[in-house]
């Protein structure tokens, strides 16, 4: 990945620091925001790579963070590893929920930290050289890869990182059944920790934005769900 810019979102000025000479040692070029609006800013004007979001944020805390970021389409791909103090599992499914693609919990190891942050970027890097762009059209349907759009009955639909990869792997595996479990794996990552409700969560989300896959994404009993292309 050549941008290696980092924004870590955060008002603990000392934790920003911590991570920032980590991230330092490490190659990657770090920025830090002490507030959620300053935070919002920088990735507007800044484009980093990834973020490291708190959820304990003045002026905008990090849920409202995150739903600004997965709302707009300049900015839903871009990946967020949450780090707060706020450990009850169910912050935890809400951060997910959301669209992060990881979680950490305070106090922490910033060399952990850096595993994970290596960790996101090489699962960005491989997927973007094995998912090579391309157009794909699907009854009203059209997802282009270039552009990172999906276009349903001509008008352009914001997708989260996470819907936008449930829609490709439903639409490149159709007719197959496949398991939470095995979607957890191939769209959140092996190192995700989380339930297989948030695949339930996900797809539900998916199926408000484009209504026609209501006909076409069948929930398997007990198993997970198929994609029936007919």
């Amino acid at each position: 990945m050549t941008n290696k810019q980092i924004l870590i979102i955060e008002d603990d000025k000392d934790i920003s620091n911590l991570i920032s000479h980590y991230a330092e040692q490490e190659g990657f070029l770090p920025m830090t925001a002490a507030d959620g609006e300053e935070g919002l800013w920088q990735v507007k004007t800044k484009a980093p790579a990834l973020i490291i979001l708190d959820l304990m944020l003045p002026r905008k805390d990090g849920y409202e963070v995150m739903r600004q970021l997965k709302s707009q389409r300049e900015t839903a791909a871009i990946p967020v590893i949450i780090l707060t103090a706020k450990s009850d599992e169910i912050d935890k499914i809400l951060g997910l929920e959301l669209g992060a693609d990881d979680y950490m919990t305070k106090p922490f190891s910033p060399r952990e930290l850096i595993a994970r942050i290596k960790a996101v970027m090489r699962r960005m890097d491989h997927e973007a050289a094995v998912n090579a762009p391309k157009k794909i059209i699907f009854d009203k349907l059209e997802i282009d890869d270039i552009k990172h759009e999906v276009r349903y009955e001509g008008k352009i639909v914001i997708l989260t990182s996470k819907e936008y990869k449930l829609l490709k792997y439903f639409l490149d595996h159709r007719g197959v059944v496949l398991s939470r479990d095995t979607l957890l794996q191939d769209i959140w990552g092996y190192n995700y920790f989380g339930t297989t409700r948030t695949v339930d969560v996900h797809i539900s989300r998916l199926k408000k934005k484009l209504s026609n896959l209501n006909d076409h994404i069948q929930n398997i009993k007990d198993i997970g769900y198929k994609f029936n292309d007919e």
